[in-house]
């Protein structure tokens, strides 16, 4: 690693904190059979070696004894804070278990098992990244587990280096993908175990198991912080309308817990958007009435927060790029030259979605056609939803002021946070729970488990209090459509419209609209009084009715 900074050296020094159930030796407490939230029959048929199995929970009071085995672990998808602290936790919790244990990194993702690229970590290698932010201890990559091929390269792996059990840390398709790994694995009785830990700012991979994927703390207390600066900005310069567009393509937690955080004028939710069937010309003509409304009072400034993927969730647009997705997905689609797609899909499209299609501004039409993501998904984060917004925003209100209807003056700033919140130092909670959920992998290892995903429970609480334990990852699938087919894939979680943290917002946001009540968080504070420092996002405390 390259020269350190001071709040490196002073945070190397920070011993996170561990449930009290896994400071000792862990008597295993298996609960009931379960199913999957959907599709059970399907499902079951998927995985018969894995299906059906317990959740379990550790306790104190267990037997002491050395166990032997060796551990490969996998950093897989985008990057979260934290991600450091679950390795090293994991490497702590084997090497209680036997000082002679091994744990190996595969280097830059699933791709480092497939082409058998690893590092095996020391005790040297891990202190250099304790409490550090990022994925760089061993990089992180997207390659797919999917191919028997790719299943019987990582067994050759993990076979030579004598790895008894593989952990996967990532999102829900990274923990799709550990689940059938498993299941082939189970299936073949190689006797490799499979983990998953709950990764992904996005904070759409939660259940009644799961209460938080780890990095979403420290993500959005970073996003936070910079949105409450603008906002200071905002309220000094008064002359902009700040449009800030946040993570979160499948759901909008991030923009959600930020603007619990931060009291915004204005906040889009995209599950509220698709579940009153509001058009594009709803969104703007909300936004257009808040602006106007406040320019009355000579207020011609605010902040618009504005998850990633929106525009997927405005039921027609949603319509049209289930059908655009389906007809990129052909074989022949993927024959077409790029300088030609647009044409290509504008002669497959249904008559509905082709004018849908042509109703769009011309970049955004295009965006829409251009190449997807490796799991067939529009790339949203490349449609700039924020600079339409708000260039409909003022297009309206020049209509409105030649109706006598606004009397302002209109000019907007854009943003896009995403990147600046993936390797922030992991605040105090995610030190605490990353570090916690890598040790509590450890401890599924030792009672035999596989296909589970690592569980961390009763995180409002110190965390000397949290439950520890795992989850069978076909808990969490149902069969849903990716690259034109019928998948199993763990179900995303969206922002529940009846849940607290909604309502509470719900009930504030008028006001926030119209007043100028911004709140400034400031920058993750790591050492000082308890309530500063230690405090889990508003989303998790609301949830939990504290």
């Amino acid at each position: 690693m390259s020269e350190k900074s001071q709040l490196q050296i002073a945070r190397a020094a920070y011993q996170p904190k561990l449930p009290k159930a896994l400071k000792g030796a862990v008597r295993t407490v298996e609960g009931k059979a379960t199913q999957s939230v959907g599709n059970q029959e399907d499902i079951k048929a998927l995985f018969p070696n894995t299906y059906g199995m317990p959740v379990v929970e550790f306790a104190e009071g267990g037997k002491a004894e050395r166990k032997s085995f060796n551990v490969g672990i996998i950093l897989s998808g985008g990057q979260a804070p934290g991600g450091h602290n679950v390795i090293s936790g994991l490497y702590d919790g084997v090497k209680a278990l036997d000082p002679a244990n091994k744990l190996y990194g595969f280097l830059m993702g699933p791709g480092g098992l497939v082409d058998h690229k690893y590092v095996e970590f020391n005790d040297k290698l891990i202190d250099e990244y304790r409490n550090t932010g990022g994925f760089d201890i061993i990089g992180s990559g997207r390659t797919k587990l999917e191919e028997v091929e790719q299943f019987e390269k990582g067994r050759e792996i993990l076979d030579k280096l004598g790895i008894k059990a593989l952990v996967i840390i990532g999102g829900d398709d990274s923990n799709t993908n550990a689940c059938v790994l498993a299941e082939y694995y189970a299936a073949k009785k190689y006797g490799i175990q499979v983990i998953g830990c709950p990764k992904t700012i996005d904070g759409d991979l939660k259940n009644d198991q799961i209460e938080t994927s780890f990095g979403f703390d420290t993500a959005t207390k970073t996003y936070s912080e910079l949105i409450g600066n603008i906002e200071r900005d905002c309220n000094s310069a008064r002359k902009y309308w700040h449009f800030i567009k946040l993570m979160g393509r499948s759901a909008s937690h991030i923009a959600l817990e930020c603007a619990l955080q931060t009291q915004p004028n204005v906040c889009l939710i995209s599950e509220e958007i698709e579940a009153k069937s509001q058009s594009l010309d709803d969104i703007v003509d909300y936004i257009a009435s808040i602006v106007a409304t406040r320019a009355q009072k000579g207020d011609n400034f605010g902040t618009v927060l504005i998850p990633e993927g929106l525009i997927e969730f405005i039921p027609a647009i949603k319509k049209l790029i289930s059908e655009l997705n389906d007809t990129l997905a052909t074989d022949e689609a993927k024959s077409i030259a790029r300088e030609n797609q647009i044409e290509y899909v504008k002669a497959h499209l249904s008559a509905v979605n082709l004018a849908t299609f042509n109703s769009l501004p011309e970049d955004v039409a295009s965006q829409l056609a251009l190449d997807r993501d490796p799991h067939g998904n529009v790339q949203v984060s490349l449609i700039e939803t924020e600079k339409l917004l708000s260039r409909m925003v003022e297009r309206r209100l020049k209509t409105m002021k030649a109706e006598g209807k606004y009397v302002g003056k209109f000019s907007a700033q854009h943003h896009f946070f995403g990147y600046e919140g993936r390797c922030a130092a992991p605040s105090n909670f995610d030190a605490d729970y990353c570090y916690s959920l890598g040790y509590n992998a450890s401890r599924l290892i030792a009672a035999g488990k596989t296909g589970y995903m690592s569980v961390i429970k009763n995180t409002t609480a110190p965390a000397a209090e949290w439950i520890a334990g795992g989850v069978p990852i076909t808990m969490m699938m149902n069969l849903e459509r990716r690259n034109g087919k019928m998948k199993p894939v763990i179900r995303k979680a969206l922002v529940e419209l009846d849940g607290a943290p909604f309502r509470y917002f719900a009930s504030k946001r008028e006001k926030w609209a119209l007043g100028t009540e911004y709140v400034y968080p400031g920058s993750i504070q790591y050492w000082g009084p308890s309530e500063v420092c230690d405090q889990p996002t508003a989303t998790i405390k609301l949830e939990h009715g504290k």
